[in-house]
């Protein structure tokens, strides 16, 4: 491997990261960025536009309290200005419910078709495989012994810590 499939498969890596923190963050224009303009997304449901999946992925997961996805064990492939990628993801979501909140886990992977666009790495082509899923009430504590200290919590857009500290960057 020479040091240009080494440098593409690190900014590959970081675009599915930034995927997940867009994903995580609710941030709009944080995910338009880690796909290519006529990118096609199907996670299990039809292939549609990136331009249509972006709203409806805020909508929807904007709705949850909190989501949190995990890659690990990305599969890549590199040719030339194109590459393939397959990676693991556990994706934790807090659901309102009237019942109280819900846990929603999810395990599957991503299938991703990326290409160099613009100099940068971009996801042109993502289908999602579900291989599990678990469906719980919430057992999450905010307070007692020792999450009592613990009073920094992620959050969503601007109000999450990581904006600040990532501020002049």
């Amino acid at each position: 491997m020479d040091s240009t499939e080494l440098a593409d498969r690190l900014a590959i890596a970081e675009t599915l990261a930034l995927y997940c923190r867009g994903i995580d963050r609710c941030d709009a224009a944080q995910l338009t960025a880690v796909f290519t303009p006529d990118a096609m997304i199907d996670y299990g449901d039809g292939a549609r536009p990136v331009a249509e999946v972006i709203p409806s992925l805020m909508a929807g997961l904007g709705a949850m309290r909190l989501t949190q996805h995990n890659i690990s064990n990305t599969v890549i492939r590199v040719s030339g200005e194109t590459a393939k990628a397959e990676t693991n993801c556990v994706a934790l979501h807090l659901i309102p419910s009237p019942d109280g909140e819900i846990e929603l886990v999810v395990g599957g992977r991503y299938l991703d078709r990326l290409e160099k666009h613009e100099g940068r790495w971009r996801i042109a082509e993502r289908l999602y495989v579900m291989d599990w899923n678990r469906t719980s009430p919430s057992t999450m504590a905010l307070e007692g012994g020792l999450l009592n200290g613990l009073r920094r919590r992620g959050a969503r857009g601007s109000d999450d810590p990581a904006s600040a500290w990532w501020e002049g960057v």
